[in-house]
């Protein structure tokens, strides 16, 4: 009933599957961007700089992965 409504309606509604969202992309991204420069941070030095800021990066990627969800860019 619930395919037939969205046909008479004209609407699509546009569904993600197994992670495939814009949403779990972007966070996973940044994650990963975040781990890189934690690892470079260990291996030339330890460079503290670096560190912390590949340590706010990675909480960046949790809350931009959240934000996303919630404007319906993630799987529901």
């Amino acid at each position: 009933m619930i395919e037939s409504a969205e046909r008479a309606t004209g609407t699509a509604v546009r569904e993600y599957h197994h992670g495939r969202t814009p949403a779990a992309w972007a966070g996973s991204i940044i994650a990963a961007v975040a781990f890189i420069l934690g690892a470079v941070a260990f291996l030339v030095g330890p460079n503290w700089t670096l560190l912390w800021v590949s340590s706010v990066l990675l909480v960046l990627s949790l809350v931009t992965g959240g934000v996303l969800r919630r404007m319906g860019f993630g799987q529901s």
